[in-house]
């Protein structure tokens, strides 16, 4: 009996240590095939490469286990890895772990989450692993019980067809426990910030601040607040069904 096969990819670069803790935790559950970017695309999105061509190369393989570097997006690695590197339907796709977090509306922008989107789009079951730490030597150590215990849920139990699991780990030494939630709503705040002139030219720094409108009990901000793991369900399907059947088609054309 074959073992699963995980696609793995993320938005940090295959070199990024996050990567490379989750191919640890989960090479005795299941074969594995990795491909990354081959630098930092943090908030990439689900932006594709349609420019120029793209390219990979395997930079590390050893039992059960392969890893490339790609010179395209999150997205494109996703793409190529189905197309090109697997020789059957992966049982899971696997993004992360992001350094960084992707909870509330972070996850629109996430090149980590883009990947897991994807991943449902193939009709893949998907998650996608992130923590509270920006830092590149984050301790990713606290992580391992529960991205195990996601995985082997997910590949025993399934998804519902077109749905993700978006886990947001908060910065802590252990857990309280993992909680479903909502993405909290909010927006980003004094995004840019103006610089002097270079050459003539203003130049911006985008950064800013994020305030979460509705970080009540059932939000993953609040989750990760509280010491918990936020496991939030997001779907492919973006259509806004009470809109849907609340507008009209009068409108002169």
């Amino acid at each position: 009996m074959k073992r699963p096969l995980l696609l793995i990819a993320n938005d940090d670069g295959y070199l990024a240590i996050g990567i490379r803790f989750l191919i640890d935790q989960l090479k005795d559950m299941a074969d594995i095939v990795a491909i990354a970017p081959d630098r930092p695309r943090s908030a990439a999105g689900s932006s594709i490469t349609t420019q120029l061509p793209v390219s990979a190369k395997k930079v590390m393989e050893e039992e059960g286990v392969t890893l490339y570097s790609c010179t395209g997006t999150p997205v494109d690695c996703l793409k190529l890895g189905i197309n090109q590197y697997v020789d059957r339907q992966p049982d899971l796709v696997v993004s992360g772990i992001n350094h960084g977090t992707n909870a509330t509306i972070n996850e629109h922008y996430s090149g980590t989450v883009a990947v897991a989107k994807e991943g449902a789009l193939q009709g893949i079951p998907s998650v996608a692993f992130s923590l509270d730490d920006f830092s590149e030597n984050a301790d990713f150590s606290p992580l391992a019980k529960g991205i195990r215990s996601i995985v082997k849920y997910v590949l025993e139990k399934g998804l519902p067809s077109g749905t993700l699991l978006n886990v947001n780990f908060p910065k802590c030494p252990s857990y309280r426990g993992i909680r479903l939630c909502r993405m909290a709503m909010g927006k980003w705040e004094d995004e840019f910030k103006r610089h002097e002139v270079y050459f003539g030219t203003d130049y911006y720094w985008i950064g800013g601040v994020q305030t979460d409108a509705s970080a009540d009990e059932s939000t993953d901000s609040w989750a990760m607040a509280h010491g918990y793991v936020a496991v939030t369900p997001l779907k492919i399907d973006e259509t806004d069904y009470a809109a849907l059947d609340r507008l009209t088609t009068d409108w002169p054309i």
